[in-house]
């Protein structure tokens, strides 16, 4: 059985429309370079919808992700510097794809006046067999052997006590 490695990634970035999609892209890779493939694409729409609320209403876009793997739990975390700038409108909006799209998330303030919205998701490595060819399974014939030609001995019954008639010493 494998081990699985604690994971952890830290970006600091200032968001812009063509800064979201990068960071997007640099979040699937890091997810399948962890081999968590199955969650590229849950964990990417959750970050990227949370990027375009802060590029849209925030004054200050300076913006830090972050990401924990313990091997069982994956949870991105997004500190957001201005936070009291966004409409409820807004937060209502991609709060529901947040809670959709995601086990557990929860919100919380910093000392600096912004807060951090987190989400997780619970999820296995996936194990990267290689593919190696299989041998092709035997026909009907080749599976079959040929009939005994001496009878099995019952097991309930005497064994009997001299060699058998036909058979032959090896």
């Amino acid at each position: 059985m494998k081990t699985v490695v604690p994971c952890y990634y830290h970006l600091d970035v200032e968001v812009s429309p063509e800064r979201v999609d990068q960071v997007r892209r640099i979040l699937a890779a890091h997810l399948r370079y962890w081999n968590l493939e199955n969650l590229v694409e849950p964990v990417c729409h959750c970050a990227e919808l949370l990027l375009r609320t802060i590029d849209a209403h925030a004054t200050d876009k300076n913006t830090t992700l972050e990401m924990w793997w313990n091997g069982q739990h994956l949870i991105t975390a997004i500190a957001d510097i201005d936070g009291k700038s966004h409409p409820e409108a807004a937060t209502r909006g991609w709060l529901a794809h947040v809670t959709a799209l995601s086990d557990g998330w929860g919100c919380c303030a910093t000392g600096s006046g912004g807060r951090i919205v987190w989400f997780s998701r619970r999820a296995r490595a996936m194990e990267r067999a290689p593919l190696v060819p299989s041998a092709p399974a035997p026909s009907l014939r080749e599976s079959r052997g040929t009939p005994r030609e001496l009878p099995v001995p019952v097991l309930a019954g005497p064994a009997p006590e001299g060699p058998l008639v036909g058979a032959t010493a090896e």
